[in-house]
């Protein structure tokens, strides 16, 4: 594994082998093969609340190069106060505009994978240093909607990695920018200092801008008929977290050297699967946040040969609700499977529906922590699941409920 260097970085007033420090898993972009069927899975049936759309025709009909492609436009959507953790991008119109770049292909429906970092001084910095490390970078600045600053670079088979500070926050009366306030877009990595979002503001006001004119979600069509924890929901259940997720790669080194060598993630387990040597890698106390695995595990699991998205993790509120979500996918008619325990070590009861276009996506309610001493736990002291067993309520584990908690009203 290639190692950042002797020299160290000055980050925030911490000597680190990198000038820059990913927080957290920040959101994924999506290429979709069916952007209507995609949308109204992961907003009325997951919960994700539309929050800005990019319609590239402005409400015309396709032009005849589009004409059979469908949707065309691009959806933003949250699921708390992040102005986007999900993007949707139509699949055939994105690679029909990127025949230059080609920075996507047919089997390939990541748009970007998105790692937040601690400042905007460690974005620029991070652009300086990869360039010079040689990474292949695709762009960097700052994109509206959703006002985050950012330096794009590719992983070894292509995936793209945002690494991002200062994402636009959503309030309590859901309201995104109003579209004036998108001038404060940059093509290019920035000058430093920029002024501050307060400032923004106040010059938006001073111009006359309606600030309470953005975009705020509609969900009058769903009904708020489930209980979750004294709450009336759409849906027995509330995402609390987005992540982890998982990568089929081309090359497993050359992949551990690029997330683990370039972007500083820490290693944290690896165990073989079906013949398969899997890798587990995470960039807070959480047990994982990215995992890697060969390509050729893909077809021995029966997962979708259209996409390399091994999964897309989203994490919920309790066991209860976990319990609760798959009632209510087996009862929308969705197929839910379990896969080799090798492949979710870290995450204790979990179970995967696949969404309209075939991909994965893993509903787990614990993510196993990992403390001071950078260990995880060890594999004896892990509770024993057994696929197709699920009991009524689990007891605690030293570290139930902890870890990143999700902050505001449930709705």
């Amino acid at each position: 594994m290639a190692k950042p260097g002797k020299d160290k970085f000055n980050v925030g007033g911490v000597m680190m082998d990198h000038p820059f420090k990913i927080r957290r898993f920040g959101h994924f972009g999506m290429n979709t093969q069916d952007q209507a069927a995609m949308i109204k899975f992961y907003t009325d049936l997951l919960g994700f609340k539309i929050v800005d759309t990019r319609d590239p025709f402005k409400g015309k009909e396709n032009p005849p190069e589009y004409a059979d492609m469908g949707d065309c436009t691009s959806y933003f959507t949250r699921y708390a106060s992040d102005h986007h953790a999900l993007v949707f991008y139509n699949h055939r119109y994105r690679m029909a505009g990127d025949k230059e770049q080609k920075r996507f292909w047919p089997g390939n429906t990541i748009n970007q994978i998105t790692w937040q970092v601690g400042s905007l001084e460690e974005v620029v910095q991070a652009d300086t240093w990869l360039k010079a490390q040689g990474a292949s970078m695709v762009r960097a600045g700052r994109d509206m909607p959703g006002s985050n600053w950012h330096t794009y670079v590719k992983d070894p088979d292509g995936h793209i990695n945002e690494l991002y500070y200062g994402i636009e926050q959503i309030g309590w009366n859901g309201r995104s920018k109003p579209p004036p306030m998108f001038e404060r877009g940059f093509p290019e990595v920035p000058d430093l200092p920029q002024i501050s979002e307060y400032q923004e503001v106040q010059d938006a006001l001073a111009d006359g801008v309606d600030i309470m004119s953005g975009h705020r979600v509609d969900e009058e069509h769903l009904d708020f008929d489930h209980d979750v924890g004294g709450i009336l929901m759409p849906r027995p259940f509330r995402v609390v977290k987005i992540g982890p997720v998982g990568l089929f790669v081309q090359d497993l080194e050359a992949s551990i050297d690029f997330y683990a060598g370039r972007l500083g993630f820490i290693p944290t387990e690896e165990t073989v699967c079906e013949g398969e040597r899997v890798v587990y890698l995470r960039n807070n106390t959480e047990h994982h946040s990215l995992v890697l695995a060969p390509i050729g595990l893909r077809a021995k699991l029966g997962l979708s040969d259209h996409t390399t998205t091994l999964a897309f993790g989203v994490q919920l509120g309790d066991y209860q609700q976990l319990l609760d979500a798959v009632a209510f996918f087996k009862g929308h008619g969705f197929a839910l499977r379990e896969l080799p325990a090798e492949m979710t070590l870290g995450q204790d009861h979990n179970i995967f529906v696949f969404d309209p276009d075939g991909q994965a996506i893993q509903l787990y309610c614990h993510m196993e922590q990992v403390g001071w001493d950078g260990k995880p736990r060890a594999a004896a002291e892990r509770r024993p699941v057994e696929q197709g067993n699920w009991p009524e309520a689990l007891d605690a584990l030293s570290d139930s409920y902890t870890g990143e908690p999700f902050l505001g009203p449930l709705n």
